[in-house]
């Protein structure tokens, strides 16, 4: 929409860029919230580890980033840069590894290179010890599993950028001279370096978020030294400044990305440029082709998937009053509904914001609706004590005006304080998914609707909703799906006894009871499909034609 337009659209309309303020103002409140405790602190007891911890987050990070950087830009450039058996379905497949939860894939791992599992049994058989299998299950199994659930984010993102740089790219590297791997690691990477930073700082901030799958393996990060000191002791204090702590990773992250980017912006000026036309790979070179690709996605999805549907299955028939238990209806049930909830309040904020920028198209509206995606680079850590913090100060506040109790339990012991803590998590992709909508309404519509006397609501219910109505049900499916599959947020904030299907996938790995978790784990990996399939109407683009290389 231009500046123009803008002006014109928003003239008079001052209340709507306050509700954007007021909103953006209540959903950064958590954050604010674990800074202001923090510092009002004082000295805390803090772990005795916390060194430990620290280190261990940091070796984490590194080797998740550099394992995903490998496996996503590689893969981006085998298929799109060579033609071989199976590429245009691989294209699109390799996507599927993020429907996996990190934490489903890593008790499938532990279950294979545990002290059970058939390799570590077959390596202690034959040589008395099981070797590297034991070293799999421990410490540097966390790592591998976290990079084969979130490569695609890399991988996503680094095929875009090759696809853009087109064939022009190429042939000026080569006629310079140029080998096929130096103007690739010269010339198409460095150009690629902004979607690979983006990418790259995504990966992190999962990483950091994930403390279900470390926990697997032993590993002790910052964000599980959060929800110990919180479940074990209760101390505010010292989980705030720990929340701090992993806050901090966070900006770090952000700013390692920025340094990646260079501050530079990579584009073409000369208008579209078609993608290069892969390469014919022959002889055994097609086929090694085809086994890096299909490894990659037999480990991340495929076989974890096969796994989880025998042991579904075997463990029905071993038990058939398995899908008719009260807990799994219970615990199904509190899912969907949590689900549906938080998907119908991040979407009714989101047509908000997205209304009230369009109505005003003033800067400070447009930097408050910024700001509400900020929740989504916060990991849940921070967002989980922010809003226990914040409710408990305003229990405090409310009982300094004569309200006995304040709150009491009404938020802190019910899903109330899940069901805040996922709008300020979940409100971004709402609104990135909503504001795309809108983008595609011609700000001629709404002034048209405006000079036929329609007000501010009547434009929204009337016009905006129906020609909206696609980006709302994609926000619609991609909150609830994350609701879903979120964990660490309704672990440190249920209430006693409420249990989601996530959450019952975690304890019951835990507890070594993995056939038993397949089925609810299973249902979750289905559920997770629905965005990737988003996804994936991205990248099946129309590819180019063959060129053989003699």
């Amino acid at each position: 929409m231009s500046t123009r337009a803008s002006r014109l659209v928003g003239t008079g309309r001052g209340r709507w860029s306050a509700i954007v303020v007021i909103i953006a103002l209540v959903v950064s409140v958590p954050v604010v919230s674990v800074l202001v405790a923090a510092v009002g602190a004082g000295r805390p007891a803090l772990p005795g580890d916390l060194g430990e911890m620290v280190l261990t987050t940091v070796l984490l990070l590194a080797a998740v980033g550099a394992g995903t950087a490998v496996l996503g830009v590689g893969l981006a450039w085998l298929v799109t840069a060579y033609e071989f058996p199976g590429r245009r379905l691989f294209s699109w497949m390799l996507v599927l590894p993020l429907a996996m939860p990190a934490y489903v894939l890593g008790f499938l791992f532990l279950s294979t290179f545990g002290p059970a599992g058939m390799p570590a049994r077959g390596a202690r058989a034959l040589a008395g010890g099981s070797g590297v299998v034991e070293l799999l299950s421990g410490p540097i199994g966390a790592p591998i599993v976290l990079t084969l659930t979130l490569y695609p984010y890399v991988y996503l993102l680094a095929r875009a950028s090759f696809r853009g740089q087109g064939q022009a790219t190429w042939d000026a590297a080569r006629m310079l001279g140029a080998s096929p791997w130096r103007a690739f690691r010269q010339v198409l990477l460095p150009l690629a370096r902004p979607a690979l930073a983006g990418g790259l700082a995504v990966v992190m901030m999962e990483t950091l978020t994930d403390f279900a799958t470390v926990q697997y393996f032993g590993v002790r990060t910052v964000s599980v030294g959060v929800y110990l000191t919180w479940k074990g002791t209760f101390d505010f204090a010292s989980a705030a400044q720990l929340s701090v702590l992993v806050l901090v990773f966070a900006v770090m992250v952000l700013t390692v990305e920025r340094i990646l980017r260079g501050g530079a912006r990579y584009d073409s000026r000369g208008g579209h440029r078609p993608p290069a036309a892969p390469h014919v790979l022959t002889g055994a070179g097609r086929w090694w082709a085809f086994a890096a690709a299909g490894s990659v996605l037999a480990v991340g999805f495929v076989l974890p998937v096969l796994q989880l549907v025998w042991w579904a299955v075997k463990s029905t028939l071993a038990d058939s009053s398995a899908l008719s238990t009260s807990r799994f209806a219970t615990n199904l049930t509190n899912s969907a509904v949590m689900a549906a909830l938080a998907a119908l309040a991040c979407v009714t904020l989101a047509l908000l914001l997205t209304h009230g920028v369009r109505m005003t198209g003033g800067r400070l509206a447009r930097s408050a609706a910024q700001l509400t995606t900020f929740g989504y680079a916060v990991p849940g850590a921070v967002i989980g004590i922010g809003v226990l913090v914040a409710f408990a100060a305003l229990d405090r506040w409310l009982e300094a005006w004569g309200v006995p109790g304040g709150t009491g339990l009404v938020v802190t012991g019910s899903v109330i304080g899940i069901l805040v803590s996922y709008v300020v998590r979940f409100l971004a992709p709402a609104y990135q998914a909503v504001d795309a909508s809108f983008t595609a309404i011609s700000p001629s519509v709404t002034n048209s609707a405006f000079s036929l006397g329609a007000s501010p609501v009547r434009v929204l219910r009337r016009v905006h909703l129906p020609l909206s109505r696609s980006g709302i049900a994609v926000a619609l499916v991609l909150v609830a799906v994350d609701a879903v599959k979120e964990l660490p947020l309704v672990l440190l904030l249920r209430p006693f006894g409420f249990t989601t299907v996530s959450v019952w996938v975690y304890e019951l790995a835990n507890e070594n009871f993995w056939e038993q978790a397949a089925l609810p784990a299973l249902l979750i990996v289905a559920l997770a499909i629905v965005p990737v399939w988003f996804l994936v109407r991205q990248v099946r683009l129309a590819e180019p034609h063959k060129q053989v290389i003699s």
